[in-house]
C-alpha cells in the first residue's frame, strides 16, 4: 500500500502536498454519505498546478489518500489549530460545510483512529522529516512550502470570499522574517490576484511543527482560493487558462523566498 509519493530533488526546497490525495482506505467509501463520496474538501489538482517545480530541484512529498481518511495537517494530539473557530479534526467526521462525512453509525472509533494514524499519518510525516533532514544536511537549511487550496467560499469557515493567495507563517514564527518579507513582496506584486498574509489561514500543523528557523528549517503555507485556477462547481474542473496565469506567480513567490533563504544562510555562515 503506497501512502505517499516521493520525488527526490537535490535542492533545499521541499514541497508538501498533504490534501491532494483521492484514495480511500478499504471499505471506507461505503461508509461515507453520498455527498462525501465526491471528496468535496480535496485540495484539487495541486500536483498539476505545481508542475513547474522541476527546475527548482524540489523534493515533493504528496499524499495518496484523501483527507477524509486522516488529515495530515492536523495536530496528532487532536488539539485545535484555531481555538474558537470552526475547523475540522485529525480524523474528520464533518465536511467543511458542517454536514456529516459518515452515514449514521459509521464514524470511526478510537481504535480505528489510532490505526489510521499508524498507517497513514506516520508514513507521510516520516517521509517529510527525511526530506527536510536531507535538505538541511546538504545545504545547511531546508525550505518547506506546504501547498494547499480550498473552495473560495466556505461560509462556515470564513466570511465572504477568500483571497486568491493566502500565505501563512504562523504569524511570522515559522520562517526567518526576510524570507516571509520576500514572499509577501512578490505576492503583492501580482496585482491580478488578491492576497493576504497570516489572515484566516496562518499555517496548519505542518507549518507550525516543522517551521523552526532557529534550526535552519523555514516553513510557509500557501492556501489558494480555488477560483484562481479552477472552473465553477460542480465538477471540480481544472481550468488550464487560469492555471497558466497563476503558475508564474507561484513560481516567483517561491523563487524569491528561496533566494532570500540562501542569502540569509550565506550571511549567517560568513
Amino acid at each position: 500500500m503506497m501512502v505517499v509519493t516521493e520525488h527526490i530533488g537535490g535542492g533545499p526546497l521541499v514541497v508538501s502536498m498533504p490534501h491532494s490525495g483521492l484514495k480511500l482506505s478499504p471499505g471506507l467509501e461505503q461508509r461515507l454519505s453520498p455527498e462525501a463520496r465526491a471528496l468535496p474538501d480535496t485540495d484539487w489538482h495541486i500536483p498539476e498546478l505545481y508542475d513547474f517545480l522541476a527546475p527548482l530541484n524540489a523534493t515533493i512529498i504528496a499524499a495518496e489518500y484523501s483527507r477524509y481518511v486522516i488529515d495530515l495537517n492536523r495536530d496528532p494530539s487532536g488539539q485545535s489549530l484555531y481555538p474558537g473557530q470552526a475547523t475540522t479534526a485529525l480524523v474528520p467526521v464533518a465536511r467543511f460545510d458542517g454536514e456529516p462525512i459518515y452515514r449514521d453509525g459509521e464514524a470511526p472509533d478510537t481504535v480505528e483512529t489510532e490505526a489510521r494514524k499508524r498507517d497513514y499519518f506516520e508514513p507521510y510525516h516520516a517521509a517529510l522529516e527525511r526530506a527536510l533532514e536531507r535538505a538541511r544536511s546538504r545545504h545547511g537549511y531546508a525550505f518547506l512550502w506546504d501547498a494547499h487550496s480550498i473552495a473560495s467560499e466556505v461560509p462556515r469557515l470564513f466570511e465572504g470570499g477568500l483571497p486568491d493567495l493566502n500565505l501563512g507563517t504562523n504569524s511570522g514564527a515559522s520562517c526567518a522574517p526576510v524570507i516571509e518579507a520576500e514572499a509577501v513582496r512578490m505576492m503583492q506584486a501580482a496585482t491580478d490576484f488578491s492576497s493576504v498574509s497570516n489572515g484566516r489561514f496562518k499555517g496548519g500543523w505542518i507549518t507550525r511543527h516543522y517551521g523552526r528557523p532557529e534550526l535552519g528549517v523555514h516553513a510557509l503555507q500557501m492556501e489558494i482560493g480555488q477560483n484562481a485556477y479552477m472552473g465553477g462547481a460542480p465538477g471540480y474542473a481544472f481550468d488550464p487558462a487560469k492555471a497558466a496565469r497563476l503558475r508564474p506567480v507561484l513560481n516567483s513567490i517561491i523563487s524569491a523566498a528561496l533566494d532570500a533563504a540562501a542569502e540569509f544562510h550565506a550571511g549567517a555562515s560568513s
